[in-house]
């Protein structure tokens, strides 16, 4: 099958064939902890749920943040397909330019078990909104430089008494929200 490979470290996108089988995808990481991005329209996007506590390198596709490795597959209905992505197409999207905030934030949170991607419930207007921590970063990055340092600073003491990450994300989430009115 093809498949399209993006490695943040030589900041190159290659094509490889990869047969999938029950743990290819774990083969590929040599991890079985793999977080499935669908942010790619008809693709999707394997990555290493491990590579925040191994500090691998971040970097954006589109939007999306994504740490270490990346292996994009078609996707079809819940099958994996061959890419349909260009390699140029994909490269692209691509901009390993990640700055201070993310970098600082990320470093914090090394240290801990959390996981961007998983999804957590907030309220907006009586509605239960689904989000997760990668978007809480996006969220406060776009936030002034105050608002920033605050983040880091409340997240560091969260760090430090030992208090649960995912509720102060999901406390930031919520707070994001309340402010959007």
């Amino acid at each position: 099958m093809q498949a399209l490979t993006i490695n943040p470290l030589t900041q190159e996108v290659e094509t490889i064939d990869i047969e999938i089988k029950a743990n290819s995808i774990y083969t590929f990481f040599s991890s079985i902890l793999i977080d499935e991005l669908e942010s790619i329209k008809e693709h999707v996007i394997y990555c290493d749920a491990n590579a925040l506590s191994e500090k691998k390198r971040a970097y954006f596709l589109g939007e999306q943040l994504i740490l270490g490795d990346a292996l994009i597959l078609g996707r079809y209905d819940f099958d994996d397909v061959d890419v349909k992505i260009k390699k140029e197409e994909l490269a692209s999207l691509i901009s390993y330019d990640v700055n201070a905030f993310y970098t600082k934030v990320l470093d914090i949170l090394s240290s801990t078990d959390i996981n961007l991607y998983r999804t957590f419930m907030v309220e907006k207007n009586g509605e239960k909104i689904s989000l997760n921590v990668e978007w809480v970063l996006y969220t406060f990055n776009i936030a002034d430089e105050r608002t920033k340092e605050y983040f880091i600073n409340e997240l560091q003491k969260v760090l430090d008494a030992s208090e649960s990450v995912e509720a102060y994300m999901q406390k930031m989430a919520q707070l994001a929200m309340n402010v959007a009115g």
